[in-house]
């Protein structure tokens, strides 16, 4: 059973997290039956009594404490009207993006940012090259643009080798441009980022380019214009 292939990342939810050494064992045996040699990271209680969130790395389950019972799905508080699994994994993102050197992604910045986007970016991609087009408009209002590699054949593709030159370019922002005009860049190498941001995303479920994040960890798939971007912001 491949949980970790289903499940998104995820970290604690907004309660104490369990310091209950023989749970956390009890837990473990019983995710060994179909997830072996793995290690619990956290345990925490959720709102539905007897269920518990289990994260594992990135990956997040809720479990019965006999182990007996998976629940795969979302956790919804209809009176509050959250989206409680979510919300796990969009704090699981913040923690993920937050933890990206400066130096690893390549940023258009605005002169005077109030926001900023996280977007996988693959340079063999027409609506990537759509939304690079945009760039000027989103860090005139206010928005920098953060790139990170996700070539969609792969690191050892031809594309991903030469987002590898991109990132390994003294001028980072003129090569990732050129590249996504089909302009030919230097070949250049050196100990680049674009393996374990590919890495990132997969981890954060990018299926397909470009993939946007908001600082808060809120994802919106696909392509969007400069104003429906700026109105996702907003929503918080």
């Amino acid at each position: 059973m491949k949980f970790k292939l289903i499940f998104l990342l995820g970290i604690f939810l907004s309660s104490a997290v369990i310091a209950d050494d023989s749970l956390k064992k009890e837990l473990s045996v019983a995710i060994s039956r179909f997830l072996p040699d793995v290690e619990i990271d956290s345990i925490a209680p959720t709102p539905i009594e007897g269920i518990y969130q289990v994260v594992i790395g990135s990956d997040v389950i809720y479990m019965t404490r006999d182990g007996n019972y998976i629940i795969k799905g979302e956790i919804l508080d209809v009176n509050k009207r959250r989206n409680l699994t979510k919300d796990v994994q969009a704090g699981t993102r913040v923690k993920y993006l937050n933890a990206i050197k400066k130096d690893d992604y390549i940023e258009f910045a605005a002169e005077n940012a109030k926001d900023a986007i996280y977007v996988f970016t693959d340079i063999d991609c027409g609506y990537c090259r759509k939304l690079h087009r945009d760039v000027p408009e989103l860090n005139a209002r206010g928005i920098s643009v953060r790139y990170l590699a996700y070539p969609r054949a792969g690191v050892d593709s031809a594309t991903g080798k030469e987002m590898s030159h991109v990132w390994c370019s003294q001028d980072k922002q003129k090569a990732l441009t050129a590249a996504k005009n089909r302009e030919s860049i230097e070949v250049k190498t050196c100990d680049d980022p674009v393996a374990e941001q590919y890495e990132l995303g997969r981890k954060l479920g990018v299926r397909g380019t470009p993939s946007i994040y908001l600082e808060n960890g809120r994802n919106l798939p696909g392509y969007l214009p400069p104003d429906e971007i700026i109105k996702q912001i907003s929503l918080r």
